[in-house]
């Protein structure tokens, strides 16, 4: 069975981190009761609706609230939206629910608030130990705030607790990324997620580095901490499971692996973007739009693409090749299995799992997923959508 899951966005921040481009609002760019917090969750409401209507019979087996800063809705609203998704939808009794928060913005009662509401998994943006670093996000929390809220959050009964982290920001040495990894481990954590910084066009961020303010991240130094991390947390157990991923045994989130493993999910919430049987959609972005036409009984949706047989292999090679399991050779032709007998011999494949008929990075074809990908779907012989392809 296709796994469904249902990914809940919620657009609210206190302030905008300079690195940031997702569909975010601070009270000052909103106005009215539809872009309130009481306001969205009415509207979350009304989209769990619209969704158990349209998808049928499925079961719920992930949530996943992002944003934004999740944790600004309180422990009682994030409990309002489990609530309203089990009162729509049948719900997996091992479903994995899960939430990001900004450190700043949680305490020990809101963890408990949380647990009572029956989440299973929280997610915290750390970014860095390293106060400078912070400061060139424009992140507001302090240094220790973030292990000092998994540390609540565990304390709390959460068995699954992330930590985010941001690496080769411009100013950050080896050391402070030392320190940032031995910080989220004495933290007790049991997954770990990690970016390179990309310098998104229309940040604050961009337009630092555009007026000279700042380097542009470096690509070999982002290399070079990638493998520092990597080593790091694989002396601590942890071990990687997607490139940008890594966790003890049996704490890998289960949510992201349905996108990687091609599942579907519904998307709830202002520019919130769906996905089922090779059809994707995406809702207006706006707060307040998003609301009015949920409350008009109409939909959210401001688009949609039907993605061809061609598009959805390239989306399968794309994703399952950036996971330790990595994916079966039968997904490519004979052109893409030749390709990747090439990148075995250049070191950026796995031998033995290629000759045990799947494809898996290496250590080195990590730091390339993105150089293998490409060579495997330029390697491939035209051929009729879909055709030799499953």
């Amino acid at each position: 069975m296709i796994p469904f899951g249902i990914y809940v966005h919620v657009p609210f921040c206190a302030s905008r981190c300079g690195y940031c481009d997702f569909n975010t609002y601070t009270a000052s760019e909103l106005s009215g009761d539809a872009s309130s917090p009481d306001g969205w969750l009415a509207a979350a409401r009304r989209e769990i609706a619209l969704a158990a209507r349209t998808v049928g019979d499925r079961t719920v087996e992930t949530v996943f609230v992002g944003g934004g800063t999740p944790s600004l809705l309180g422990a009682e609203r994030l409990a309002a939206v489990m609530a309203a998704i089990r009162s729509e939808f049948r719900v997996a009794p091992d479903c994995e629910v899960s939430t990001e928060s900004n450190p700043e913005s949680t305490s020990p009662e809101f963890f408990a608030g949380l647990r009572a509401g029956g989440y299973t998994r929280v997610s915290l943006g750390m970014q860095s130990a390293a106060r400078h670093v912070l400061a060139v996000l424009d992140r507001t929390h302090t240094p220790g705030r973030a292990v000092e809220a998994a540390r609540e959050a565990r304390a709390a009964g959460f068995g699954h607790v992330n930590l985010d982290l941001i690496y080769a920001t411009p100013g950050e040495t080896d050391d402070d990324l030392r320190r940032s990894a031995d910080a989220v481990l004495e933290a007790g954590v049991d997954h770990v997620s990690a970016y390179a910084l990309i310098v998104e066009d229309g940040t604050a961020l961009a337009r630092r580095v555009r007026r000279g303010e700042l380097p542009a991240p470096d690509d070999d130094v982002a290399a070079t901490r990638y493998e520092l991390l990597d080593t790091r947390l694989r002396a601590a157990g942890m071990r990687w499971y997607e490139v940008s991923n890594w966790s003890v045994p049996g704490a890998e989130c289960r949510h992201n692996l349905g996108y990687w493993r091609d599942g579907d999910w519904w998307g709830v919430g202002p520019g919130a973007h769906s996905h089922l049987a090779g059809r994707r959609w995406w809702n207006v972005k706006h707060p307040a739009r998003w609301a009015a036409q949920l409350e008009a009984g109409g939909s959210p949706e401001a688009g949609s693409e039907q993605l061809t047989a061609d598009e959805q292999h390239t989306e399968r090679v794309m994703l399952r090749l950036r996971l330790a399991e990595g994916m079966t050779l039968d997904l490519l032709d004979d052109a893409g299995r030749a390709a990747a007998a090439r990148a075995a011999g250049d070191g950026l494949l796995d031998d033995a799992a290629l000759a045990a008929g799947r494809a898996v990075l290496t250590d080195r074809g990590r730091l390339l997923a993105d150089r293998v990908v490409t060579d495997l779907l330029v390697a491939e012989e035209p051929a009729a959508p879909g055709a030799g392809r499953r």
